[in-house]
């Protein structure tokens, strides 16, 4: 039983709430591509204005993720895949939710300490973060990583949805998982698509000219 509710927590913590951050932070994100550096920086100086967000982003995010990415490791490691037996569609999915999921884990690891950690050290500003992210993914084979860690991600979230919709029995009958699937795959190619427009939209010029400006106003101010 013990094991019983601590999966059920991880499944309940993958969607409430680090599944809707993920999609907040794809729009976010999706704001560098819509509209440059002045829509991404006031969506992140939106976040950073909430009140606690010291207290939101460890009680919302952080905790979460870390039961959520430990305990999801665990689980991996105690998966016994049998595409070679049964080459079904459900099988190859379980199999990609485990290497997503490790793949995910690790991305997220990097992701945050070369930005929020940064940010916390006192090393980037958060009117900063469009033009590290323009140094980061103008170096090909960060790019590269980068695309593959959002697309694992975006696939780990959409399936791990569709995942949660039949384990809490919200998807009960073959037709409703079946219509759960399409929509949940359609998601996935949605958000991973907001998170590769983004990387896209951080290598443009405009990103490493906001970089120029804010270090001309650092020396003009010091």
């Amino acid at each position: 039983m013990k094991g019983y509710y601590a999966r059920k927590l991880h499944s309940l913590l993958g969607v409430i709430p680090l599944a809707l951050f993920f999609i907040e932070h794809a729009l976010t994100n999706f704001g560098a591509f819509e509209g440059g550096p002045e829509r991404f920086n006031a969506g992140v100086k939106l976040l950073n204005d909430l009140p606690l967000i010291f207290v939101l982003e460890w009680v919302l995010i952080y905790l979460p993720l870390i039961y959520h990415g430990v305990y999801g490791l665990y689980i991996a490691y105690q998966a016994k895949p049998n595409n070679g037996h049964f080459n079904y569609e459900r099988n190859w999915r379980y199999l990609l939710q485990r290497i997503t999921g490790v793949i995910t884990f690790v991305y997220i690891i990097w992701h945050v300490f070369e930005t929020r950690f940064q940010i916390t050290l006192g090393n980037v500003t958060h009117e900063g973060l469009g033009s590290l992210m323009h140094d980061i993914v103008t170096q090909p084979v960060f790019f590269i990583l980068y695309l593959i860690g959002v697309v694992s991600a975006s696939f780990h979230f959409a399936n791990g949805l569709w995942s949660f919709l039949v384990a809490w029995g919200i998807t009960v009958g073959p037709r409703a998982q079946r219509v759960s699937s399409y929509v949940c795959m359609t998601l996935f190619v949605l958000v991973a698509l907001l998170f590769i427009l983004s990387l896209v939209a951080f290598r443009r010029a405009e990103f490493q000219e906001a970089s120029v400006w804010i270090d001309t106003v650092k020396s003009v101010l010091s």
